[in-house]
């Protein structure tokens, strides 16, 4: 499950509100890719679920996310390194490729 998200909505929650666009794909060889197509110029966030269980949801375990997860700009999440807008955000002003690394806990 691939999310893209705009401000000032932030990053996404379980119950779906904050996404702009939401898409599922399959993971085949270790990836997985999608195409968000015609979104205007602007400022963006993709935040990525390994939804293993199929339930659509985040699940937790200690606070921790029991499955994997990813967001654009970021190699790896922790307490010291947790995700934000800001720092998961990009430009699009034209057509990007961008990948999201996911990341299991």
């Amino acid at each position: 499950m691939k999310n893209l998200i705009i401000p000032p909505k932030g990053l996404p929650d379980n119950n779906d509100k904050k996404y702009l666009r939401k898409m599922t794909g399959e993971i085949v060889n270790g990836s997985s890719a999608v195409t968000f197509e015609n979104l205007p110029a602007g400022r963006y966030a993709v935040n990525i679920l390994h939804d293993e269980n199929k339930d659509g949801r985040i699940n937790r375990g200690l606070l921790m996310p029991k499955e994997g997860i990813g967001f654009s700009n970021f190699q790896s999440v922790g307490f010291s390194n947790r995700p934000s807008f800001l720092k998961a955000s990009f430009d699009l002003l034209s057509d990007k490729h961008v990948m999201a690394k996911i990341i299991y806990m």
